[in-house]
């Protein structure tokens, strides 16, 4: 039987020009990060199948890739249900891991404890652009910090990195989870429709107004309440004079320091960005994460027709693994979907001292294949890339392979 050479779909081999915008996008954001201070962790890619189920990933638990049990604790013949199979799965996101591991380390780590995180996660869901069953993921987070200057550092250090890899036309939309649920009350719904109704509304952009009211009306929803719900929106702008409505309209639904907490974050952060970006208050964010408990936001491209990043807080994540909620806040980058722009723009990495190679003659002397190695060894401390090659018979192929992978300089020796 012949071997099948194409990766499983939804997974994909990445070619050494990808690679190389990949190593320098990652290089970048953790330098960027590091200078906010975040320091790097790591958790394992399997985590016990209790936790990836624990109702904190909404949709994503349908599409956990789960592992069968190992030796002789897989009984094949013995089982009834799943669970007598599996116990265990790949990770699907990196926040169910990272609540795991603060629980686990908790009395081991500073307060607050600001973890820089990147790596693979499976989603059994179906490819599309930007869309894979395995990527990578980055994410930033502070654990342990009640005030929003989480939220505003995180969204500084987020938009800080997208700049420096060449990112100015993107946008910023933030929103509050406490809103969505003070608008939905208000306008008559009760709290078990909540996760309904944000569902609909979460596809604002996709059906607009009209279509958002079609749907709700479908759900079985009271007419007036749908009426009243969808009038909030048209009134309201994405700005702080937005938000500001909402504080009066919501009177006796909305918590006082929501708004004000709101309002704070987008000043603090339009007052000390350095990347050229929009930031605006969106009331028809949602989010799909149900752990989400109060600030959410999400970044989309202009050349991207969805998001490419997002997070928010989920302060009582971590209490379902120790009994005692914490304070949390984190952002994520689409990793992925990053790249794809980066490479349809046909983005060069910066190059830093140069790149040379060198053709040697393979009949060259010892002595002589030793001083080149000595002096090749000398160049890369210095901080040059060096490719050291054996001279093939079609010479000037060579050369081209090795200026297409961007050798400014090619260096020939030959035997004495």
């Amino acid at each position: 039987m012949q071997l099948k050479k194409k990766p499983i779909t939804g997974m994909k081999d990445i070619l050494p020009k990808e690679m190389e915008i990949r190593d320098y996008v990652l290089s970048v954001m953790k330098d960027t990060y590091k200078k906010f201070g975040f320091v790097s962790m790591e958790t394992p890619c399997v985590e016990h199948l209790e936790n990836l189920n624990s109702k904190s990933g909404g949709e994503n638990e349908k599409l956990i890739f789960k592992i069968l049990k190992r030796g002789e604790k897989l009984k094949l013949e013995e089982a009834k249900t799943e669970a007598d199979l599996v116990d265990g799965g790949l990770r699907y996101d990196l926040t169910v891991p990272l609540c795991r591991y603060y629980a686990n380390h908790q009395s081991e780590l500073p307060s607050p404890f600001k973890a820089l995180q990147t790596g693979n996660v499976w989603r059994a869901d179906r490819p599309q652009r930007g869309r894979y069953r395995q990527f990578m993921q980055c994410d930033i987070d502070i654990l342990g910090e009640t005030s929003n200057i989480a939220e505003i550092e995180l969204i500084l250090a987020t938009s800080t990195f997208l700049g420096k890899v060449g990112f100015k036309k993107f946008t910023i939309r933030i929103n509050d989870r406490r809103i969505l649920k003070a608008m939905a009350a208000y306008s008559g719904f009760e709290e078990k429709d909540y996760d309904t109704v944000f569902i609909i509304l979460d596809k604002m952009d996709k059906i607009g107004i009209e279509g958002v009211a079609s749907e709700l009306e479908k759900e079985g929803f009271d007419e007036e309440a749908v009426k009243k719900y969808l009038t909030l929106f048209a009134n309201i702008s994405n700005d702080i004079k937005g938000i500001e409505f909402l504080k009066e309209k919501l009177e006796g639904f909305l918590p006082d320091d929501v708004s004000g907490g709101l309002i704070h974050i987008m000043n603090s952060v339009d007052k000390a960005k350095q990347s050229s970006f929009g930031l605006v208050f969106d009331p028809t964010l949602v989010r799909g994460m149900s752990y989400y408990t109060g600030p959410i936001f999400e970044i989309t491209m202009d050349d991207f027709g969805g998001s490419v990043g997002g997070g928010g807080r989920y302060d009582e994540m971590i209490g379902k693994f120790t009994g005692q909620n914490v304070p949390a806040c984190g952002f994520s980058i689409g990793f992925e979907r990053i790249v794809m722009l980066m490479l349809e723009h046909d983005f060069s990495v910066p190059k830093g001292m140069g790149k040379r190679a060198y053709l040697v003659e393979k009949k060259v002397s010892d002595e002589k294949m030793q001083e080149v190695l000595m002096k090749a060894m000398a160049e890369r401390a210095e901080g040059m890339e060096i490719s050291l090659n054996i001279m093939k018979k079609n010479k000037k192929f060579q050369k081209e392979q090795l200026e297409a992978e961007g050798y400014t300089e090619i260096v020939e020796i030959f035997a004495d």
